[in-house]
């Protein structure tokens, strides 16, 4: 048995069951139809789409306080699928607005810089830094 999109074999697949095959498609870009090939022939094609990669080209403001409710807009393309905004590890609330725009509401979290990421279906973006300053002391 191969699984195949186009005419490139699936660099590696499982066979969950007789009804469900789990591969990982080969590079590529734009929509390939998947085949299945099996000494009882061929099935028919199903469309898959690749998505591209989001990137992160900036942030805005890249600082606010420790304390959370800061409404962060964050700039870059392929974030219409967003899924999840990390700042470090800690989740935080999102609006996709476009390809190029998503808002977030940055996490409470102690002073100094944390990485912000974005992830979608295409994969996580490299990290914009946000930075957390710490209210004047009297």
């Amino acid at each position: 048995m191969t699984a195949s999109q186009g005419s490139t074999s699936a660099p590696s697949f499982t066979v969950a069951s007789a009804t469900q095959i789990t591969a990982v498609p080969p590079p590529g870009s734009g929509t390939a139809q998947i085949t299945v090939v099996t000494p009882g022939g061929t099935s028919n094609g199903i469309p898959y789409t690749y998505v591209a990669a989001p990137v992160l080209t900036g942030l805005s403001p890249a600082e606010g306080p420790v304390t959370p409710g800061t409404t962060v807009t964050l700039f870059g393309s392929g974030l219409t699928t967003t899924s999840s905004v990390l700042f470090g590890t800690t989740p935080a609330p999102f609006t996709t607005v476009s390809d190029a725009w998503v808002t977030a509401i940055a996490p409470a979290g102690p002073a100094g810089p944390v990485n912000v990421t974005v992830t979608t279906p295409g994969g996580t973006t490299n990290s914009a830094v946000y930075t957390r300053v710490a209210a004047p002391g009297f």
